[in-house]
């Protein structure tokens, strides 16, 4: 080879080493998303998320990657998933929809950050050393909600005295399904009230739960905070109504459908948060120095068309205490 040949080649390939360079630079970082529940379901949540990221500086489709991966309900499917996204080397994870997705994320790395929400106490779960210094990889926003299901059954307890006997429907795959029982046990107790637990394993399970809550002449219903549940507010409500049962949720949307009243975490607020602190583990952060955030954006919501249906007059002490009165 000419001399003059191999300068021409030596400068050619030396000029692209930078732009070789600047594309890995401008490559996007990936967000891996793992959610238990499906995507129509989730949409609102996932929605404050981007904005949030977005607020943050990542836009999806310009300067981030956003891998999803839903299990629509089928929880052992969310391991693989997890791993999936291993595989994709994502730069963070958010595991979301319910501890299902934080264990099977815990599982499947140690390394990379991971961003949760949950409703368990993450210190008693074991997925933080404690709330203020995480250690480890993971952080993220708890709503502590089996401390909120005891509330739920002295406020159902407050607007209607008269029940004495609650059905309590509870998903068979809960997480949380030993302290909920507990909380609520301590709630009804203390109140002089007789609780049933019923257990829902699927879709099928709804109807014939109310069903069965007639049979047994139960005078109100309370849902349990899950996944699963939250997904089919529209209809919980709509079969309370029907049965003409006093009934709770932890989220607006069933008592904006019909339900007697909803008390619990600010899902819009909760899924803002984790959009920031998945913001501020791309520009480098880590989730060791990122403490668990405790949601104090706590929403009661009551359906005052829903309660003269039912006969039922609100305390003026507790719609004086109500974040929004729908009428």
């Amino acid at each position: 080879m000419k001399r003059r040949d191999f300068i021409a080649l030596l400068g050619g390939v030396t000029a692209a080493w930078p732009l070789a360079s600047r594309a890995q630079q401008t490559k996007p970082p990936t967000v891996g998303v793992l959610v238990s529940a499906a995507p129509d379901d989730w949409s609102s949540r996932i929605a404050a998320f981007h904005q949030s990221l977005s607020e943050a500086g990542y836009t999806e489709g310009n300067n981030v990657a956003l891998l999803y991966r839903y299990a629509e309900y089928h929880y052992d499917r969310l391991p693989a998933m997890a791993l999936d996204l291993v595989r994709q080397n994502v730069d963070v994870m958010l595991a979301i929809g319910g501890d299902d997705s934080i264990k099977a994320a815990m599982a499947a790395t140690n390394t990379i950050p991971i961003v949760f929400t949950t409703a368990n106490d993450p210190v008693r779960a074991g997925y933080v050393k404690s709330l203020n210094r995480p250690g480890g990889n993971v952080t993220g926003v708890t709503f502590l909600a089996s401390s909120l299901e005891a509330k739920r059954v002295e406020l159902l307890h407050e607007i209607d005295p008269k029940a004495v006997s609650v059905a309590v429907l509870m998903g068979a795959a809960n997480a949380r399904t030993e302290s909920d029982t507990r909380e609520i046990q301590e709630a009804a107790k203390s109140l002089g009230l007789s609780v049933r637990f019923v257990k829902i394993r699927g879709e099928d399970d709804i109807i014939p739960a109310f069903r069965d809550i007639a049979a047994h002449r139960e005078d109100a219903v309370h849902i349990v905070t899950d996944p699963f549940f939250a997904a089919r507010e529209r209809t919980l409500a709509t079969l309370a109504a029907t049965s003409a049962l006093p009934a709770s949720f932890n989220d607006r949307g069933f008592a904006a459908a019909g339900g007697l009243f909803s008390y619990g975490a600010d899902s819009t607020s909760t899924y803002r948060d984790v959009g920031t602190y998945v913001g501020r583990i791309l520009k480098g952060a880590t989730p060791a120095e990122l403490p668990v955030q405790e949601s104090t954006k706590i929403e009661l919501v009551i359906n005052l068309k829903a309660a003269k249906m039912l006969g039922l007059i609100v305390p003026l002490t507790l719609l004086g205490r109500a974040d929004e009165v729908i009428e």
